[in-house]
């Protein structure tokens, strides 16, 4: 989870750019905000997100580190997790990262934390049409395609799509060299289902 001081790091990670300005490759346009307004918002909402946080309603923002670089961030959240037992989450990397495989990296650490450690059900993902970044994430870690709708996306329609990945799909493509440290103390935090 991002200390303060990652969290300024992941604010000016975001200020320098994550994608073209002419793309929106998120469902919240949160990246159209200029800075200094996008560093305030991404405290704000992470700050938020902290002051929330119960059993029932949690989002989970991780700090990515790579060679001990801070590069981007992996959020996980759900609603009534125990009740559930599904999770949906969203990511980003700064862009000297992107086009590396670490996207791939970092959703299946996710997964392994909520399948392996939490007992999830299932994990859900949305992409637009057009995000083929995302969508080669979901489609290569086992996700199924469930659907689409019509949302907005900077004033217009724009068709967006709906994944799901099963405990099943996930157990056919789970990763054996992926370790959780730590969690036993904090499970409870998470409504952790058992199984």
């Amino acid at each position: 989870m991002p200390t303060d001081e990652d969290l300024m790091q992941l604010a000016s990670l975001a200020a320098a750019g994550i994608h073209d300005r002419a793309e929106m490759p998120f469902a919240v346009p949160w990246t159209d905000a200029a800075s200094p307004q996008l560093e305030r918002n991404l405290l704000q909402y992470a700050w938020r997100n902290r002051a929330e946080w119960t059993a029932d309603h949690w989002v989970a923002q991780f700090s990515i580190f790579l060679a001990g670089q801070l590069v981007g961030e992996q959020t996980v959240k759900a609603d009534r997790f125990a009740e559930t037992g599904t999770v949906s989450s969203g990511s980003w990397l700064g862009r000297a990262w992107q086009g590396q495989g670490i996207g791939k990296e970092m959703r299946a650490a996710m997964l392994h934390l909520v399948f392996a450690g939490l007992g999830a059900a299932r994990a859900e993902s949305d992409a637009w049409h057009d995000n083929h970044a995302s969508i080669a994430v979901s489609t290569a870690l086992g996700y199924q395609l469930t659907g689409s709708s019509e949302e907005e996306r900077r004033g217009r329609p724009t068709r967006q799509l709906h994944f799901q990945l099963s405990r099943e799909d996930w157990a056919r493509h789970r990763r054996d060299d992926i370790d959780i440290e730590g969690l036993p103390p904090v499970a409870e935090w998470f409504g952790k289902m058992s199984r």
